[in-house]
């Protein structure tokens, strides 16, 4: 299965985590997501909406100054 990207560059709390919320809803459950984001605050923000809404954060990381979290969509 490949992989999404969803790219939040530039944006800010809470707009990152509603980009992905929008890519994830019609994503088959398994599917990869990574989401690519400046705001620090989403290695906090997407695991707690990963939690809430039944996803697998696989990985996390900085790269410069982005951000990048992998996720599993879940059922």
């Amino acid at each position: 299965m490949s992989k999404e990207t969803v790219d939040a560059r530039g944006l800010l709390c809470p707009m990152p985590v509603i980009r992905l919320q929008d890519a994830a809803k019609d994503l088959p459950a398994g599917m990869e997501v990574e989401l690519i984001g400046t705001d620090p605050g989403i290695l906090n923000d997407v695991p707690a909406w990963c939690r809430i809404n039944g996803h697998q954060i696989q990985d996390s990381w900085r790269q410069g100054d982005e951000y990048h979290v992998l996720l599993t969509v879940g059922e």
